[in-house]
């Protein structure tokens, strides 16, 4: 009887509300349809009666300083055509506080029987503006928050590479500030799909280096990703006594040498010139010249072999079966890619889609973001790279694996450089220690908002179906024939946050 009507007072509240949308769905300039009222937002606020139940209340994240001056315009735009108050400046404002925050003030009005808050939760959907760091920021805390119904993900492509909007279809450039623009972005927020994306979690353990430091390096030695890859605290559960444990997460991949080292460059000339990088096209100018300068076209003379990833760690990787096995690496291979999106280096799809004769030839499925699956592929340099501006080019495609693992060779180098969602780090690596270990493993799963032009495919989803294409162009590759607490989380809220000092404009 009770639930009978709870459901009436729903019902009846929603056909109120829905009279109210078809008066009107803009009052004084502010979009109803995407409103939350501040008795939502703000704890201790006076409750409405007669607040309209929006179809699509957002809340959202803006980089204000990615993209040149253009974050700064669409937080103002924003903060125009919706409630301020629900629009966040993440220079001044963590997504770990605002969403905790929302969320328990929600649980208190729905147990005082406030409908609207219930609905407003059902349908909450989260923006966030920036590079592909600050929507991975935002993603991690969704992931260590644990929320029993999670709030799907639209991103604005705000950044350099853009992989994470340009794999979900919201495209790879910049966007326009002004209302119509905004406007047009939100109802195609309104209209979007939900599709689950697996998330991947990242271990390194080494022993307590003797002397020095082995902590990761940002540009500059900048606490640039510290929501990416950090230290454990001691009284981590993964933490161990005389070892240094680091861990993080991805979305889109991990990749480990030449390119990540051309992107610890730029990132460093970023922050030394920050007047050479006022727009997307200043920035990918730049990133070529650097690519040439650090000599990733030019690998070979230049590029020590040591650093090629079989002279730098054995790599074992874990399929379904649950049994580990050896990775056999070409020994030409600089750089390695562990793709979880078909996006990378502003839009690039390394793995391609091989058809299905090589599929079955390889012991492959086709790929898809929520298979429980990364696709690992190897580059020997940057000409090696330039095959993905064909039709149908790819880089060497090693494996696919639901768990990776590096071992790396006992003094092999004194450091190496990686890269986790468009944010790279130099490695420092002890040279008297044989068990450095990197270790990549699935946890769970985030919703993303995909539009009409999504790339990705979900296993799940027969919208989406796997079109293989006919590999015409082969690169001239070599193609090769315990769950602890620790692990099932990313640091929870406390690894995601920055510094007093931290300068948000160096986040993608």
């Amino acid at each position: 009887m009770a639930k009978d009507l709870r459901l009436s007072a729903v019902h009846n509240f929603l056909a109120k509300s829905q009279g109210v949308v078809n008066e009107d769905l803009e009052v004084d300039g502010i979009l109803k349809e995407y409103f939350i009222p501040d008795y939502i937002l703000l704890p201790g606020s006076e409750i409405s009666k007669n607040s309209h139940c929006p179809a699509c209340p957002v809340i959202v994240f803006i980089n204000s300083k990615s993209g040149g001056q253009l974050g700064g315009e669409l937080l103002m735009t924003y903060r125009t055509l919706l409630n301020k108050n629900q629009v966040f400046n993440l220079g001044e404002k963590s997504p770990d506080k605002v969403l905790h925050q929302l969320y328990v003030n929600l649980e208190k009005l729905k147990q005082s029987g406030d409908i609207l808050s219930s609905e407003i939760q059902r349908r909450l959907r989260l923006i966030v503006a920036g590079g592909d760091g600050t929507a991975g920021w935002l993603l991690g805390v969704i992931s260590d928050l644990k929320l029993a119904q999670p709030p799907p993900v639209a991103t604005v492509p705000l950044g350099t590479g853009n992989n994470l909007p340009f794999s979900f279809g919201w495209g790879k450039k910049n966007p326009g500030t002004d209302h119509q623009s905004v406007k047009s972005f939100l109802d195609q927020v309104r209209n979007a799909r939900e599709m689950k994306i697996d998330s991947w979690h990242i271990l390194m353990r080494m022993r307590a280096p003797k002397e020095g430091s082995c902590d990761p390096i940002a540009p500059l030695e900048l606490p640039y990703s510290l929501h990416a890859f950090h230290r454990v605290s001691k009284t981590d559960t993964l933490n161990l006594e005389g070892y240094h444990t680091f861990r993080g997460g991805f979305w889109n991949y991990f990749s480990m040498g030449m390119d990540a080292q051309v992107s610890y460059a730029f990132h460093t000339e970023r922050k030394l010139h920050p007047e050479k990088f006022k727009n997307q096209l200043a920035n990918q100018t730049t990133y070529a010249k650097l690519g040439c300068s650090q000599g990733w076209f030019c690998a070979s003379l230049l590029h020590p072999s040591s650093r090629n990833i079989a002279q730098l760690a054995k790599v074992n990787i874990m399929k379904r079966s649950g049994q580990w096995e050896d990775l056999n690496i070409p020994p030409s291979i600089r750089s390695i890619i562990c793709l979880n999106l078909p996006s990378f280096s502003g839009g690039f799809n390394p793995w391609g889609t091989p058809d299905r004769k090589k599929l079955q030839q390889r012991d492959l499925t086709p790929p898809y973001v929520d298979d429980g699956l990364l696709e690992i592929v190897g580059f020997r340099n940057a000409w090696h790279g330039l095959v993905l501006l064909a039709p149908s080019g790819h880089g060497t495609r090693l494996a696919q694996a639901n768990r990776v693992r590096f071992e790396f060779h006992k003094g092999a180098v004194e450091h190496t450089f990686m890269r986790m969602d468009g944010e790279p780090w130099k490695q420092p690596l002890p040279v008297d220690d044989d068990t450095v270990v990197v270790e990549i493993s699935h946890f769970g799963q985030v919703s993303m908002l995909a539009n009409p032009h999504c790339r990705s495919k979900s296993i799940n989803s027969p919208s989406s179906p796997y079109t293989p294409k006919d590999d015409d162009y082969d690169s001239n590759e070599d193609e090769l024939e315990e769950d602890s607490e620790g692990r099932r989380k990313l640091g929870a809220a406390q690894t995601f946050k920055f510094p007093e000092t931290f300068d948000i404009a160096h986040l993608s």
